[in-house]
């Protein structure tokens, strides 16, 4: 069958990449894509969050399956369009999005339910928010309620820092209405995983654990990103951890949903804190993460395509998921001065002989075909923050490390920037 998977960046590569490799897939577009998806793909210039022109194109090319990467279309409303035309999509609705297009929906969800959670109240007023920090210690962490490219929450080692998140978020505007509401909440200590299911409403497929680096710079300092680095699976879950993660924070979630007549189908990512008490959601995030789909994608036999189209019929019971034992890694080549200013356009010298080596696997974030002029020689450029995926599978942690750095060392552009300690943590445990 056709199918249109929706977004651009290094996740819809990583989910292009498995996709093509099913015997379900016929025709393979995305939309809008980027140029090093175009060897497997067909790029649709349509941006993300133009629900109509998307459904329009569907319906003329005959999709029989659309797949929606980032969060933005989901909040728009594509699910429900597309399910009111009658086509199969892979997705939340536009209510159900609320649980990433919202954090103030999410936190009150978690609290209703009972999900383990920072305690946290809601602001509206900046004058009400500074008052309250007043009464309070650092660190305590500072979030917008709405999207915000993965850059709306600030944990404030000091009171200093959190007053400046919230002069930044809610009186400079820096993410536009998505700071109309700020919450305030107590920070966790301990360490973060990221544990993705996909739900058919009722029943769920676990993917193996990951571990995001959102720092820009080694040792997790400096400013969160979208992403630096990932990899999987994150060895701080245990089989007794996950199964504690699913029963107290996930499955609450969907059963509620269900009960409420509202199912939950399509991927849904939970940000946990591993503390001294146990596990606590820090957030939802209602599509696969980004960059750990990178580093999930590479492990996993099982058919994608399988998998999702029986989450959308309401069929995933019993359903037994096929892992490569082998851990992965991923790695992030960033434009210099990401994640504030930074500059495009970049020559990227060195992607065939990465691409070559053993059991690695490069997915394009932010790149675009250009010409050198001297010769009119077709070549990639930098196009965005995040530029390339380095990634990379290995025996064990070391190899499955030496053996991406080794692809990520052979990869030149100015300025290039990535972080040289992702999964130091596996190594550690």
């Amino acid at each position: 069958m056709n199918i249109l998977l929706v977004g651009a960046g290094g996740r819809e590569h990583a989910l292009a990449w498995k996709i093509a490799q099913s015997s379900k897939c016929g025709k393979l577009y995305v939309a809008p894509g980027n140029d090093g998806m175009s060897d497997i793909a067909e790029i649709v210039n349509i941006k993300v969050d133009d629900i109509d022109g998307l459904l329009n194109f569907a319906k003329a090319n005959k999709v029989g399956l659309t797949i929606v990467g980032p969060e933005l279309p989901l909040t728009c409303g594509i699910v429900d369009a597309f399910q009111k035309a009658g086509l199969k999509i892979f997705g939340p609705t536009k209510a159900l999005a609320q649980l990433e297009g919202s954090k103030v929906f999410s936190k009150e969800l978690m609290k209703k339910l009972g999900v383990p959670t920072a305690d946290f109240k809601v602001f509206t007023g900046y004058e009400d928010a500074l008052k309250y920090l007043e009464g309070k210690k650092s660190p305590i962490v500072i979030k917008a309620d709405g999207l915000a490219s993965g850059k709306g929450v600030v944990v404030c080692k000091s009171m200093s820092d959190a007053k400046a998140a919230l002069q930044k978020i809610m009186v400079d505007r820096a993410f536009g209405s998505s700071g109309d509401k700020v919450i305030i909440e107590d920070c966790l200590i301990g360490e973060e995983v990221s544990v993705i299911v996909i739900s058919d409403g009722n029943n769920i497929v676990t993917l193996e654990s990951s571990q995001d680096h959102k720092r820009i710079f080694d040792g997790d300092k400096g400013p969160n990103t979208g992403g630096m680095g990932a990899y999987s699976p994150a060895p701080v879950v245990t089989e007794d951890l996950l199964k504690k993660i699913l029963d107290t924070s996930i499955y609450p979630v969907i059963r509620a949903l269900a009960v409420e007549g509202t199912p939950y189908k399509g991927a849904l990512y939970a940000g946990i804190m591993i503390t001294d008490k146990g596990p606590y959601v820090l957030e939802f995030n209602v599509r696969f993460g980004d960059p750990e789909t990178q580093a999930i994608m590479p492990r996993l036999k099982s058919d994608l395509v399988d998998i999702m189209e029986r989450a959308v019929d309401g069929n995933l019971k019993n359903y037994d998921v096929e892992w490569d034992a082998r851990p992965c890694v991923s790695v992030v080549a960033a434009s210099g001065g990401y994640p504030n200013n930074f500059h495009k356009g970049m020559e990227i010298r060195g992607l065939n002989e990465a691409s070559k080596m053993d059991d690695v696997i490069i997915f394009h974030a932010g790149t675009k075909l250009g010409r050198r002029a001297t010769d009119r020689h077709n070549l990639f450029l930098s196009n965005g923050g995040r530029v390339l995926n380095i990634t990379a599978l290995g025996a064990d942690f070391k190899l499955a490390i030496d053996r991406c750095y080794e692809a990520v060392r052979a990869i030149h552009f100015d300025r290039m920037h990535y972080r040289t300690d992702i999964a130091y943590r596996a190594i550690k445990r």
